[in-house]
């Protein structure tokens, strides 16, 4: 459960936006996403190396230029 202090005389939709904030930081709705369907170990490592090696190309590419 997440907890959000309003203090005297905050606006409502700044406190709104402060939870909104913090719950997408909890990753509650990838967790939910993710439960949803099962993926494979060896398939979820496959597209995490794959993500790796995009990365490694975009940071390669930007210092050579």
């Amino acid at each position: 459960m997440l907890i959000i202090p309003i203090k005297e005389g905050e606006n409502i939709d700044r406190a709104l936006k402060r939870y909104k904030r913090k719950f997408d930081r909890t990753k509650t709705m990838k967790n939910l996403r993710a439960r949803k369907n099962f993926t494979k170990p060896s398939v979820a490592k496959r597209a995490q190396n794959i993500k790796a090696s995009y990365v490694q190309r975009l940071r390669t590419q930007e210092e050579v230029g």
